[in-house]
């Protein structure tokens, strides 16, 4: 470990907000980790990244050192949409997770990244390395990787402060009503089934806000809708269809039991990715057409 020491000049009233403003190259979260890691102190003491911090004040930081990839690399074909020194944007398919975990460690975004990519960001740890966000393994469609840390903390930050904006497409049962709206909930573990996401109390989740615009409605009960997030809440577009009546076709977790069309999971596919270059300062946006067998289902209906 290496150690970041600092005389606080201003007051802050949380630690954690003042240390990602003052330490380089870590996002909220991940000085969130380092305090629940103990490695923060403030004038020799443990710290927790929720107490206050004085003028004057001397903070410590054991920063671990990093760590070299653990993930393998793989040979599996990937779509890169756009790539250069700092970035790339991947057109992920359904059916690929994004890192490993619950026991998946081959066949991922991450591994097929190391084996195509000349360099990835090391900030979210030798098992996530370049990842900035995630969609669903059986959500289709764009992410952006980080291939260094200064790409990594800008696109984090772009992310946290909801300037990066991003986009999908979903098919929902039923028919919508409502031509749009907005969906505020909370959104925290379900309390009777630990691996699903649901709609919660405030002090049992994270606020979720979900935009819904309703593209197409059709005779046979399906209704074409667009998601802007506001939030990345786990699930969420998935848990919000729910919420409102109108859960995504072919969602085999919060979807109805009795599926109209034979799929390997959600038609829910993230279309449009719009942030900022963490080099250049441009802004960029990328879209993602609708997969095949997203198509072929939207052809078989007819359009109200």
């Amino acid at each position: 470990m290496k150690d970041e020491v600092f005389t606080a000049r201003d007051s802050c009233a949380r630690a954690d907000v003042f240390l990602s403003e003052n330490l380089n190259g870590f996002t909220r979260s991940a000085v969130k980790k380092l305090f629940s890691s103990g490695c923060v102190s403030i004038n020799g003491k443990p710290a927790k990244a929720s107490q206050s911090v004085a003028v004057g004040d001397y903070i410590v930081v054991n920063v671990p050192e990093a760590r070299e990839y653990t993930a393998k690399p793989e040979n599996i074909p990937l779509d890169i949409v756009y790539q250069d020194s700092d970035i790339a944007v991947i057109n992920k398919p359904q059916g690929m997770t994004v890192h490993a975990g619950n026991g998946n460690t081959e066949g991922t975004l991450v591994n097929a990244l190391l084996y195509s990519l000349d360099s990835l960001s090391g900030i979210n740890g030798v098992l996530r390395p370049g990842i900035v966000h995630r969609i669903d393994k059986d959500t289709s469609g764009l992410l952006v990787v980080a291939k260094n840390d200064k790409a990594h903390f800008s696109l984090s930050k772009q992310i946290e402060e909801k300037t990066c904006r991003r986009t999908y497409l979903a098919l929902l049962e039923g028919t919508v009503k409502k031509d749009g709206g907005t969906v505020t909930t909370y959104i925290g573990r379900d309390p009777s089934d630990r691996i699903k996401m649901a709609v919660v109390p405030p002090e049992k989740g994270k606020i979720a806000i979900t935009d819904y615009v309703v593209l197409k409605r059709f005779k046979e009960n399906f209704t074409l809708c667009r998601f802007d997030l506001r939030t990345g809440r786990t699930h969420q577009i998935r848990v919000h269809a729910k919420y409102l009546g109108f859960p995504v076709v072919g969602d085999p977790v919060y979807g109805i039991k009795k599926q109209k069309f034979t799929l390997d999971g959600q038609l829910l596919h993230a279309w449009q990715l719009k942030f900022v270059h963490p080099s250049t300062g441009e802004e960029l946006t990328f879209e993602a057409p609708l997969p095949d067998y997203f198509e072929k289902i939207l052809n078989k209906l007819t359009q109200i």
